[in-house]
């Protein structure tokens, strides 16, 4: 990889380790952790007990290798809770509220169809890196993590609105809630689609931010089904501005079909977005006018709703990848190894197409239709990635066009994205 920024991953005994992943990879700004199982690390396995008790020891060993790394809780940016049943929420919210007592990070909580090892509980974070990966050079010293929250968009009691550190704002998972009233707009997945990304947007108008900054989006369903009345939503917000118009610019995405929401939702929309002013200290020359940099290739396959790759200063974020053969647009045949290996050629092909590798993965997100087929896939998984980046894997019970998996992931971007000049 191009640049002095280096990939640093570590582990630490004091959570569960595995193999076929690190509990943490940093790079440049921030630290991406592996989602943490309920086990005891001790032991290896899961934890006696309920979803509290499981999400508990999540959150511990959580917060181990956060201290592993000299952090503290306080630096986590964004945390993603997946569950087995969505009514156990308010019981991890209980145990939740005594690792988070002074500062509540971006966050968005899922019911999915299944959880490796038969976990109930599944919980990821995003935290800060303040001093960079530059080795032997401070990149920018104790950054300052600013939060926001509006009253145009709802309040949640368990979570910011939006979480800046660095280049990148964190938003919330986005529920279709009025923001007067608090509760589920009238109407079906369209209207509720509508509203997500209207909150988003009015997010984003509080802190001076447009809608065309956003670089990453996910979509979570309940229906799978509806993706193409959410689509048809999705076209009147991107692009926003005459200048995204122009290019036609869509934000990397990834849509995957949960169990359940909160309140019974039918969408809800999460939301990574570039910050170009950065967060000070950083010198005014290293932050303003960075530029969102999109780029597709022929080698991967294409999609009107996203763009395959959207890099901005460090970091390169991929839309969710099919096991679609690019050159027919259809589903590879075979079973999940070979989809799976088709997932990994897909974002090779893109990530090359920027001129950059496999081993500047940091984060790889695996979707499986049956989570029993997840030891096939890593012995497909080694071959690609055998610097052992981050990970997240959860079960969907559907995927789009009838997959077996859909894989996305986040890579580095060294030499960052230029500024306007």
């Amino acid at each position: 990889m191009s640049g002095d920024n280096v990939v640093l991953a570590r582990n630490t005994d004091n959570a569960p380790k595995s193999d076929r992943y690190a509990q943490t990879v940093a790079f440049s700004h921030y630290n991406n952790f592996s989602a943490q199982l309920p086990l005891d690390p001790a032991t290896g396995k899961i934890v006696a007990g309920g979803a509290k008790e499981q999400a508990e020891q999540c959150l511990k060993n959580i917060k181990a290798v956060v201290e592993s790394i000299d952090h503290a809780m306080t630096d986590v940016v964004r945390i993603t809770i997946f569950v087995k049943n969505i009514k156990d929420v308010p019981a991890i919210d209980e145990v939740y509220k005594t690792f988070f007592t002074t500062y509540l990070p971006a966050r968005t909580v899922v019911a999915v169809a299944a959880l490796p090892m038969d976990a109930l509980v599944q919980v990821e974070a995003l935290l800060t890196n303040g001093e960079g990966t530059i080795p032997n050079a401070p990149q920018s010293g104790d950054l300052i993590k600013y939060t926001n929250n509006t009253h145009n968009a709802p309040l949640d009691p368990m979570s910011t609105q939006i979480v800046a550190f660095s280049h990148y704002s964190n938003i919330s998972a986005q529920l279709p809630l009025d923001p007067e009233t608090n509760e589920i707009v009238v109407g079906g997945v369209a209207e509720q689609a509508a509203q997500c990304l209207k909150n988003i947007k009015a997010i984003l108008t509080s802190i001076d931010v447009p809608i065309d900054d956003i670089v990453k989006v996910s979509v979570f369903l309940k229906d799978l089904s509806d993706i193409d009345a959410v689509n048809e939503v999705y076209t009147r917000f991107f692009p926003d501005s005459g200048i995204a118009r122009a290019v036609g610019y869509m934000p990397a995405r990834t849509v995957v079909e949960v169990a359940a929401l909160p309140m019974h939702a039918l969408v809800q929309i999460e939301a990574v977005v570039s910050h170009g002013d950065g967060t000070p200290p950083q010198a005014v020359e290293d932050r303003h006018g960075l530029i969102v940099e999109a780029n597709s290739t022929d080698a991967a396959p294409k999609c009107k709703f996203s763009t395959q790759t959207v890099a901005f200063s460090h970091y390169n974020n991929i839309s969710a990848q099919l096991p679609i053969d690019p050159a027919t647009g259809k589903i590879v045949s075979g079973g999940v190894v070979e989809q799976a290996e088709q997932c990994f050629k897909n974002i090779k092909a893109i990530i090359e197409c920027v001129d950059h590798k496999l081993e500047d993965a940091v984060k790889v997100n695996i979707f499986l239709k049956n989570i029993e087929d997840l030891d096939a896939v890593n012995e497909t998984y080694a071959t690609f990635f055998p610097g052992a980046p981050a990970r997240r894997v959860v079960g969907a019970s559907t995927l789009p066009m009838g997959a077996l998996v859909q894989v996305d992931a986040i890579f580095g971007n060294a030499e960052g994205t230029p500024p306007i000049v």
